[in-house]
């Protein structure tokens, strides 16, 4: 049995619902940001699979990848300095709890 495109989109899109459904249940903001950080790895997983496949060794999708992983970083950097700010003036990290910040 060869593993071919299908099962990485498969996989890929497994883990977009995870993501998806992480997302829209957790109250938690750190929960919210692995659910992002789950669908940020899920496009970069079909980018890398669709370059291997039908990408003729060009590495597009790898570049492309890569720029997710950059852009993945300096969002999980923003969103916890954000974090550890509302838990400072607000001891929790629920985000029911943040529109209190609204000016």
């Amino acid at each position: 049995m060869t593993i071919g495109v299908t099962h990485f989109l498969v996989v890929g899109a497994v883990m977009f619902c995870c993501g998806l459904y992480t997302m829209s249940t957790k109250r938690n903001a750190i929960g919210i940001l692995i659910g992002v950080e789950l669908v940020l790895n899920s496009s970069a997983l079909n980018l890398v699979a669709f370059d291997r496949y039908m990408g003729a060794g060009r590495l597009d999708g790898q570049i492309m990848a890569l720029f997710i992983i950059v852009l993945a970083a300096a969002e999980a950097a923003l969103a916890v300095g954000i974090c550890i700010n509302v838990y400072r003036n607000l001891a929790t990290v629920d985000v029911d709890k943040a529109t209190q910040l609204r000016g």
